[in-house]
């Protein structure tokens, strides 16, 4: 039997990217992520490993470029505001095809906000991560267990597509502590990267990585081929749970934390004779709009609950394309809704009125 642990979600995740192979770490203290800095300063030595606390985030996203390119695995964190700090690495990875992985651990804002928990960086994440054409795989744990499985496939679906992949998740889950299982060590069977920066050793030609294409048809050509990846990406790497939703007529999507508390609330529904359902998207981009879209041919009603003034509205919105009412029910700067909260927003749905 395997063994469980008990620790916080941000010391998971970052012991599970040390099992899935990532030796380096670059990053910068804010909270709510802090632990998983702490935890790596004190790891990586005993794995003879990479810690490096940088001078701003801005250094250690370069940081994690340099280290990514000679074909490491390498990894990042930081919240809300440090993850803006960052997009403009974010953005050089993604233009030098250079595969990483990035954790955001969301706290309310925008500006400095607050502390507490929010999910209001998802536009961030899944529209505008930085400037240019390009995407960014973006998961979303919504528990301590997934945040330590979910780094090991972000690595692995980056080192795929050579992508940088992004864990989406929020304080709450950052700072909860919950029983983990770890995955199955797989560092010492990591895929070979021919096209990494690691010498020619007099046998090949340089490679070289590199985000500037002077000549626009280079670049516009650059671009159409990664578009031709993403497009990959959106066949084959959706991920999307589904709770209760073969007879549902109305849906709740929500992710992460949120998909935790609109589970009760669902449950709590049945209960009173309302036919619920719940989708939680896992990939934020790709999205599951196929599955939604699905889904919506039953559901008259969908309700999208978030921490946030309802980021994802659109995304579900554009799913449906108006086969489906689309509701939300959103708190924002670090407030959590209750099970109560949403089951009162899907009993209002149900009597076809107002809250």
């Amino acid at each position: 039997m395997a063994n469980k642990f008990l620790m916080k979600g941000n010391e998971a995740l970052a012991e599970a990217a040390i099992r899935s192979g990532c030796h380096h770490f670059f990053g910068y203290p804010i909270t709510p992520q802090t632990e998983i800095s702490a935890y790596m300063a004190k790891r990586m030595p005993q794995i003879g490993g990479t810690f490096l606390q940088a001078e701003s985030e801005i250094a250690a996203i370069n940081m994690v470029l340099g280290a990514a390119s000679a074909g490491v695995r390498a990894m990042t964190s930081s919240s809300s505001p440090g993850i803006s700090l960052k997009s403009e690495g974010i953005s050089y990875l993604a233009g030098s095809d250079v595969p990483a992985v990035i954790v955001n651990v969301m706290r309310g804002g925008p500006g400095l906000g607050g502390i507490q928990p929010s999910q209001a960086d998802y536009w961030q994440a899944t529209k505008a991560m930085g400037h240019g054409d390009f995407q960014v795989l973006v998961y979303a744990p919504s528990g301590v267990q997934e945040m330590a499985e979910l780094v090991g496939l972000a690595f692995d679906t980056a080192d795929k597509y050579r992508v940088p992949a992004m864990i989406l998740a929020d304080g709450l889950l950052g700072q909860m502590m919950e029983p983990v299982v770890f995955p199955e060590q797989k560092s010492d069977r990591l895929p070979e990267k021919t096209w990494a920066t690691t010498g020619t050793k007099g046998k090949r030609a340089p490679n070289i990585i590199n985000s500037l294409f002077l000549q626009p048809d280079e670049l516009e050509q650059i671009v159409k081929d990664r578009f031709t990846r993403y497009q990959a990406i959106e066949e084959n790497e959706v991920l999307a749970e589904e709770f209760l939703t073969d007879d549902a007529d109305l849906l709740v999507v929500a992710y992460g934390a949120v998909a935790r508390i609109a589970r009760s609330a669902v449950r709590a529904a049945r209960e009173r004779g309302i036919k619920a359902g719940l989708i939680r998207p896992v990939t934020l981009w790709p999205f599951p709009k196929k599955l939604i879209a699905e889904k919506a041919k039953q559901a008259q009603n969908i309700l999208v609950a978030e921490m946030s003034m309802g980021q994802m509205v659109d995304d579900v919105k554009l799913a449906v394309l108006g086969s489906s009412h689309v509701h939300f029910y959103g708190r924002t700067g670090g407030m959590v809704p209750s099970p109560n909260e949403l089951l009162e927003q899907i009993q209002a749905i149900a009597d076809n009125r107002e809250v």
